[in-house]
C-alpha cells in the first residue's frame, strides 16, 4: 500500500511539474528545464538514486520533454506570427553542436558542480534580464531594428547551446533577454522565436546524454543512457497540451509583465539549486 501511495505521489508529482512546463513554455518562450530538473532530482533522490546520476539523469530527461514541448509552443507562435525562422534555424543547428557538447562534458562531472552551474546560469539571465534598461522600459523594436548578424547569431547558438547541454534546460532563459538586448528582438519575437532554437539544442543534448550514459550503472529502470522514459513520458505528457495555453496567455499579457514574471521565476530557482534557499 506504502508502495503504491508513493508510486502514486510520484507521478503526480511529475504530472503536475509537466503542466506547468508546457505553460511556461507557450508564455515565455523557454523550455521549462528550470521548473523541471529541481523537480526531477529530488525526486529521483527520493527513491535512493546517487545524486550525481540523479543530477544527469534529471538534466538529459529535461531536455527529452523540452524537445517536444518546444516544438507545441512554436506551432501556436508560428500561427501568430511571431517566430522568424531563419535566425531561429540557424542559432539552433549551431546550439545542436553546443548542446552536443555541452552535454558530453555535464556526463563526466561531479553532480554538486553541474547544479551549481545550474543555479548561476539562471541567476545570470535573470540579473541580465532585470538590469537591461531597454528591457525595464518595455521598450519594443520597432520594424527595421532587429540586427541581422550572421555571425552573431553562430556565437550565441554556440554558446547558449553549450550552456544548454552542460545544465539540461532549453537555454530559453538566455536566449530571450539576449535576442531582445543584444539583436533586437522584440519580446513577443523572442519568444516565439526563440522555441524553435530550444528545440534543436535539445536534439544535441538528448543525444550527448543518451550515449553517454549508455550501460552506466545504477540507473533506474526504464532508461536510455541518462534518459528516463517513465519520467519522459509523464512530463511531456502533460507538457505538450498546456504549451497551447501559455501561448494564448502570451498573447494576452503585456510585454512588461512577461518579463517580470520570467525574471522572478528565474531567480527563485536559481537560489534554489545553489542552495542559498536551502
Amino acid at each position: 500500500m506504502v508502495i503504491l501511495e508513493s508510486l502514486l505521489f510520484y507521478a503526480l508529482v511529475l504530472l503536475v511539474t509537466g503542466v506547468a512546463v508546457g505553460f511556461s513554455c507557450g508564455l515565455l518562450g523557454i523550455g521549462g528545464g528550470f521548473l523541471m530538473v529541481p523537480v526531477q532530482i529530488w525526486l529521483l533522490a527520493s527513491t535512493g538514486i546517487d545524486p550525481t546520476l540523479a543530477t544527469r539523469i534529471a538534466f538529459g530527461t529535461s531536455l527529452a520533454v523540452v524537445l517536444p514541448t518546444a516544438l507545441s509552443g512554436c506551432r501556436g507562435h508560428s500561427c501568430r506570427g511571431v517566430v522568424l525562422w531563419r535566425p531561429g534555424i540557424i542559432m539552433g543547428l549551431c546550439g545542436l553542436l553546443g548542446a552536443f557538447l555541452g552535454g558530453s562534458i555535464a556526463a563526466h562531472a561531479p553532480g554538486d558542480l553541474l547544479r551549481m552551474i545550474f543555479g548561476f546560469v539562471v541567476l545570470l539571465g535573470a540579473l541580465r534580464m532585470l538590469f537591461a534598461r531597454n528591457l525595464l522600459l518595455g521598450q519594443e523594436a520597432l520594424p527595421g531594428e532587429k540586427r541581422e548578424s550572421l555571425l552573431q547569431y553562430v556565437l550565441w547558438g554556440l554558446g547558449v547551446g553549450v550552456i544548454s547541454g552542460l545544465t539540461g534546460i532549453g537555454g530559453g532563459v538566455i536566449l530571450v533577454p539576449a535576442m531582445v538586448i543584444a539583436m533586437g528582438f522584440s519580446m513577443y519575437q523572442a519568444i516565439g522565436t526563440s522555441s524553435v532554437t530550444i528545440a534543436l539544442n535539445a536534439v544535441g543534448g538528448i543525444t550527448a546524454y543518451a550515449i553517454n550514459g549508455w550501460g552506466v550503472p545504477g540507473l533506474p529502470m526504464y532508461c536510455v543512457g541518462y534518459i528516463d522514459l517513465l519520467q519522459f513520458t509523464l512530463l511531456a505528457g502533460a507538457s505538450i497540451f498546456t504549451a497551447s495555453w501559455g501561448v494564448k496567455a502570451a498573447h494576452r499579457l503585456p510585454a512588461e509583465k512577461l518579463r517580470y514574471i520570467f525574471v522572478m521565476l528565474m531567480i527563485y530557482i536559481g537560489l534554489k539549486m545553489i542552495g542559498v534557499l536551502g
